[in-house]
């Protein structure tokens, strides 16, 4: 398996200086190539160039690692969700994903709004990869990941009652399982963590674009005027 480089941030004499923070960015990066149940703490000391004790200084162990990572990921899919909620209460999306989709931002619907949720998902994903990444990952095998994926089954059905209203309304299919159908959306969205990299030749919008494109109106070519 291919290592991620890491840099560890200098410190006086030449030593390693870590914050919360760029500890967390270094651990992220381990889980995901080790496994988070393949890591101990002696490889992440190793490869932050610390000793255990200065990660306990930090973080009280790999748990605490794990909950802070996995509560990033989580916390910036439901901001979407929440964004979207209070836009629609109060009447205005403000322009919720941008570029193309922009110009949906005033709709109300639910179907305008769960294709503005797919969107920001997509970039929050991008924006937040590795640690969407090790959410995906998890087995639920510690109380910490138990919590992660109970989080993780609220955001679905979140996004199942929206997909509903959205069918009630005849934006899309009814014929289909709301929940069904979201699970198949974000399937296709949270596949991206399996090939998707910023550095290549493909931005974000982009990305978000296409994706949601094809989720809410497949592939079908239109006839030539």
């Amino acid at each position: 398996m291919t290592r991620t480089p890491v840099q560890s941030p200098a410190g006086r004499h030449g030593r390693p200086a870590y914050d919360r923070d760029s500890l967390l960015e270094v651990a992220v990066v381990v889980f995901n190539e080790r496994g988070y149940d393949g890591t101990g703490m002696e490889e992440l000391a190793r490869r932050l160039g610390l000793s255990k004790s200065s990660i306990y200084h930090h973080v009280s162990g790999k748990e605490e690692l794990l909950e802070l990572a996995v509560n990033r990921a989580l916390d910036a899919l439901f901001a979407v969700l929440d964004e979207e909620e209070a836009g629609h209460r109060d009447g205005v999306n403000g322009g919720v994903g941008g570029g193309s989709w922009g110009s949906e931002s005033s709709g109300t619907t639910a179907t305008a709004r769960m294709k503005r949720v797919v969107h920001r998902s997509v970039e929050v994903l991008a924006a937040e990869l590795p640690y969407v990444t090790l959410l995906l990952r998890l087995h639920g095998n510690s109380e910490v990941e138990q919590r992660a994926l109970a989080r993780r089954r609220e955001f679905d059905h979140r996004v199942a009652e929206l997909m509903a209203r959205a069918a009630a309304e005849g934006g899309i299919r009814a014929d289909i399982d709301p929940h069904l159908a979201s699970r198949l959306l974000f399937g296709t969205v949270n596949s991206l963590v399996e090939w998707y990299r910023p550095d290549r030749d493909l931005t974000v919008q982009t990305l978000a674009d296409a994706l949601t494109t094809i989720l809410f109106d497949g592939l079908h070519g239109r006839p030539a005027a």
